[in-house]
């Protein structure tokens, strides 16, 4: 099928981001969704028999993927293959991720990311910088010795960046970067994630009340909720503003601790899905570097030598699959997590993603609830199916 046919998808269950279909028609012109329909089958139409279809995924957070890391080192052609990968894994809309680096390769990423925004890299939603200005006692696998201050030159950098890239996310730490830096960040559009952070439950209301809106990776690398200072975890759910990402992989984040996570938090900011994911993403690969590091992949994790978790071995449907395999919620609300709750947190107001006139990216699940085959402007890119 070339991307300028109609094509109507006809399968018994359809869930197109706020409403489920049940015998429906997904009719896509020109790559982009025309119309749904429930009504009688016109030819031509792909019959998809008891599959389910579902808006394409969304993930705020990974750092890599088909074997590349996002970092100084990386091309143009490398930003690509780590959006395609993840888009035929099921995750057609992607922030990727650099982590703490220079300022040297921070400026060649946000030079690949102009150029992709420019160019119109499908799926490529803008950057996620998670650092360098975290905590030193909360850094997780970042590297040390370039966790530093925010200065001058790094809000140039980002305000200049977020005029050339439709967003970008900035993971900091709170305790760090003062509250009228974050309202400065805020102001020019870059969206201020906490993360990474030993900040005080004080410290991290005084971060919201500047224009923080989000937090990075729920519970891990941060400090946590005690009976008498609930730290950033406690001030992430109950700051109502503010939306959070977590990596539901049932080893970042016990099950429990994820389920009284979703009770406790306010809204009308929300619990979110991300992969987290590294450059082992769409690859057998058993292990990989990190800088120096060696980064073993097994049992389901990603970790350094010392048993440091470094980034997560898991897709963003395997996500969803976990979430409602776990029983945090159905599938609607997984999805939900995965789609248009991200979306909302980068500012999207109504982030309807199979509606008419939006881009046909969509999966199909078999009747066991297994990826099947993913749709990007209603072209097959991926088909799992035996």
């Amino acid at each position: 099928m070339k991307a300028d046919d109609i094509c109507r998808f006809r399968s018994a269950r359809l869930f197109d981001g706020r409403t489920w279909h049940e015998q429906a028609t997904l009719v896509v012109s020109n790559g982009r969704v025309s119309g749904l329909s429930s009504g009688p089958v016109v030819a031509p139409t792909l019959d998809l028999g008891d599959c389910t279809i579902l808006p394409g995924l969304v993930d705020l957070q990974c750092n890599g993927g088909g074997g590349i890391l996002l970092d100084g080192d990386t091309t143009d052609v490398g930003l690509k293959t780590i959006v395609d990968t993840h888009a035929r894994l099921g995750t057609l809309h992607v922030l990727p991720t650099l982590i703490t680096t220079t300022p040297a390769a921070t400026d060649h990423v946000l030079s690949l990311g102009a150029r992709a925004t420019r160019l119109g890299l499908a799926g490529f939603l803008g950057l996620h910088l998670e650092g360098p200005h975290l905590s030193l006692s909360r850094r997780g696998a970042h590297d040390s010795r370039l966790i530093r201050p925010m200065q001058e030159a790094d809000i140039v950098r980002l305000e200049r960046a977020r005029s050339e890239l439709d967003h970008i996310v900035v993971t900091l730490a709170a305790e760090t970067v003062p509250p009228e830096t974050i309202a400065r960040l805020t102001r020019a559009g870059i969206v201020v994630s906490l993360g990474h952070s030993d900040a005080t439950y004080e410290q991290a209301m005084a971060a919201f009340r500047a224009g923080a809106s989000m937090a990075t990776h729920l519970f891990n690398a941060m400090s946590q909720m005690g009976n008498r200072e609930p730290g950033l975890v406690g001030a992430v759910l109950d700051a109502p503003g503010v939306s959070a990402g977590i990596i539901a992989d049932t080893i970042h984040v016990h099950r429990a601790t994820m389920r009284a996570a979703v009770a406790a938090k306010r809204g009308p900011g929300a619990i979110f899905l991300v992969s987290d994911s590294m450059a082992q993403a769409g690859t057998d690969w058993t292990s990989f570097l990190l800088g120096d590091d060696i980064i073993e992949r097994r049992q389901g994790a990603l970790r350094l030598a010392d048993g440091t978790l470094a980034g997560a071995d898991l897709t963003m449907f395997s996500a969803v699959r976990n979430w409602v395999d776990i029983g945090l919620g159905a599938i609607e609300d997984a999805v939900a997590r995965a789609t248009s709750l991200p979306l909302r947190a980068l500012g999207h107001e109504d982030p309807h993603r199979l509606a008419e006139g939006l881009p046909a990216d969509f999966i199909v699940l078999t009747p066991d609830m297994e990826l099947e085959t993913v749709y990007r402007s209603g072209i097959a890119i991926a088909e799992y199916s035996s």
